[in-house]
């Protein structure tokens, strides 16, 4: 239906004069209403080619040409500033404009069929129209309902879910603003679909705010397979959640030194042998239940190698003597940390040749007479027969291997032993140099905050089988899995979002062929300000959200990003994600820094982002043809994130 004419034109926006006979600013068009004299509402003119251009409004004057006093009835001549937005060729929509309307064109309104057929592709309209398909797939979800159109009033707005999900997401706006809802409902949509449910979905949701379970409760999802997760749970937890684990022996080399703080220079070499000790030492002991005598037979390995090595210095007797002796009562104290482990016959053997060795410790006139010689002779002997030989030659070649299970309880051990075989060299400052690691190391040991990472599972002892406890397996996937991390502090929360998505990745990376396209992964990142840093406070050495982004797609791993910070974010993760639901921003520092990593970001979009009211947003990107302001649906039930009303709260009787 014609509105108007166009009676001026600009390279940038159009002059529309209203018709005398259009009174009001809603027009009935085959029993529905339109309302076109809106800010924000569509109108659509064609040029000379007959192409047909989309237009937003956003300005509406009255030009009275008769009077120049203020009048507000009927009669006079209303006009409209239209800002050209895309050109419909036929059934395809596109960005931009080439060819301007002729002045006099008439302008008519965006019907619900012109937004349809605007907002869903030749390929979308095909796909709709087919039920089966040759491989025996059938497709019967297509879109999801996100809410209500700002710019076309009353109209529904669905988004293609391919579009939507396969590509990274960023979810920005204000605290209440709206970001929680807008997730919750979301998936809400995706997972109340009954017919051919979303079974094969994978999301992992990072609850920082402890919020979204409210908004997911099992009963409501039969067919839906539904995980709550806490770390560190507490005896009131335990029912409605289960044990959330991250072993630490997964974490690779660079994590170990990220946590603990490790020095590039001193540290983290010397980290790296703990590592490769405490995985010895514990392949020493499960391999001991079989062959009585290794672990034994190490340990002796140990003592001969520390007191060979200060041997090969070429010292003194008196200067050999008074580091052999320390080094001997050094390992005393070592070996009282693992007594229970080795059992009172094989400490007391032991223990019983360092005693022996501490008497040898002994000079007469600067002279040892070669007892520490032949102390060391002496040991040879007990560890280099055939047999025992092979076996401690087999230990001491192993090395650490973040994929495989090791005992939390043996890093103390390994941190000790490292220490003395340091010093039998002649690296007399090490423990100087360590001292912050092992004050690191012993708060990993005992502070309940790191609970969740020392926790073992005898049922989780690789990679493999951890991944297989997350996800589920390939019969019985777990399609939303909800970890709550409110309790957890900054570092810890850093720590756990950081390595599990690390941890991921590699498992996608490891698929191949078409595999790589099958059982994606999404991970909601809430309030991802707080550990999707862009600056070197970042506690990681690699910044694996920015991998992700880069690299993710092609493994079927996407990020879906949710911050009321956006100035704070990686401007790497943020400027690879291509679909935005940005919902109000005031901070004119996010307003910016959204503008420099997104540059397509027009004035109009910046000044509906500022004037959005809770709940709304500007939709962007992948998933729709063109901006769009939308009113987004309430999630039912809610996420636990609504405001306090404080005068219900404060006047009681």
């Amino acid at each position: 239906m014609i509105i108007g004419k166009i009676v001026a034109i600009d390279y940038n926006k159009f002059k529309v004069q209203i018709s005398a006979e259009i009174t009001g600013n809603v027009i009935n068009s085959l029993g529905k209403i339109y309302y076109f004299g809106n800010i924000g509402s569509y109108l659509k003119v064609n040029n000379s080619i007959g192409e047909t251009l989309i237009c937003e409004v956003v300005s509406i004057f009255d030009e009275d040409k008769l009077d120049k006093n203020p009048s507000f009835n009927s009669n006079n001549i209303r006009s409209l500033i239209l800002k050209p937005i895309g050109t419909k060729i036929n059934k395809s929509f596109s960005l931009g404009v080439g060819i301007f309307p002729t002045l006099y064109n008439d302008v008519s309104i965006v019907t619900h069929e012109d937004l349809e057929a605007i907002l869903k592709s030749i390929e979308e309209v095909e796909l709709e129209s087919k039920v089966d398909y040759a491989d025996g797939k059938h497709f019967v979800h297509n879109d999801i309902y996100l809410g209500e159109s700002k710019n076309l009033i009353q109209y529904q707005m669905n988004v293609n879910i391919t579009k939507l999900f396969n590509i990274h997401m960023a979810v920005l706006g204000n605290t209440g603003s709206g970001k929680s809802n807008t997730i919750a409902h979301i998936f809400q949509e995706i997972y109340k679909k009954t017919s051919y449910s979303a079974k094969g979905s994978c999301v992992i949701l990072f609850d920082v705010n402890g919020e979204y379970k409210n908004a997911f409760p099992k009963t409501s999802y039969s067919e839906i397979n539904i995980r709550y997760l806490k770390p560190n749970l507490h005896q009131d937890d335990k029912n409605q959640y289960d044990k959330f684990y991250l072993p630490y022996f997964l974490f690779n080399l660079d994590e170990w030194c990220s946590f603990l703080m490790a020095s590039d220079a001193t540290q983290r070499p010397f980290w790296s042998k703990v590592l490769d000790e405490c995985y010895r030492f514990y392949s020493a002991i499960t391999e001991n239940k079989e062959h009585n005598n290794i672990i034994k037979t190490y340990l002796f390995h140990n003592i001969y190698d520390f007191v060979s090595n200060v041997l090969k210095r070429g010292l003194n007797d008196t200067e050999m003597i008074n580091i052999v002796n320390n080094l001997a009562i050094d390992f005393l104290d070592i070996l009282r940390e693992i007594k229970s482990i080795l059992g009172e016959s094989d400490y007391n053997v032991i223990k019983s040749a360092i005693e022996e060795l501490k008497t040898n410790c002994t000079v007469n006139f600067g002279n040892n007479d070669n007892q520490v010689q032949e102390f060391l002779e002496k040991i040879q002997k007990k560890i280099y027969s055939k047999e025992e030989k092979e076996e401690v030659e087999n230990t001491m070649n192993k090395q650490f291997n973040k994929n495989i299970f090791y005992s939390h309880k043996c890093l103390i051990f390994a941190t000790k032993l490292c220490l003395s075989k340091e010093k039998s060299i002649g690296n007399n400052r090490i423990g100087e140099y360590t001292s912050t690691l092992i004050t690191r190391l012993n708060v990993f040991l005992n502070d309940p905050e790191f609970q969740f990472m020392r926790e073992e599972n005898c049922e989780i002892k690789v990679e493999e089988k951890y991944i297989e406890w997350l996800l589920g397996s390939e019969k019985e996937r777990n399609n939303l899995i909800i970890i709550d991390t409110s309790e957890l502090s900054r570092d810890s929360l850093e720590i756990l979002t950081s390595i599990l998505c690390r941890i991921l990745f590699d498992f996608r990376k490891k698929q191949v062929g078409s595999k790589r396209r099958e059982n994606p992964i999404h991970l909601i990142l809430d309030e991802a300000h707080r550990y999707i840093k862009k600056d070197s406070s970042y506690q990681f050495k690699e910044n694996i959200f920015e991998k992700i982004a880069r690299e993710g797609r092609k493994y079927a791993l996407y990020l879906m990003i949710s911050s009321q910070r956006p100035s704070e974010l990686s401007p790497v993760v943020l400027s690879q994600c291509s679909n935005f639901i940005i919902h109000r921003i005031l901070n004119e520092r996010d307003i910016n820094y959204i503008n420099a990593i997104l540059p397509y970001l027009s004035d109009d979009i910046t000044s509906k982002i500022k004037l959005s009211v809770p709940g709304e947003a500007v939709v962007f990107g992948n998933c729709v043809p063109m901006p769009m302001h939308i009113k987004i649906q309430k999630a039912n039930p809610e996420p636990n994130s609504q405001n306090c009303i404080i005068h219900e709260q404060w006047f009681k009787n």
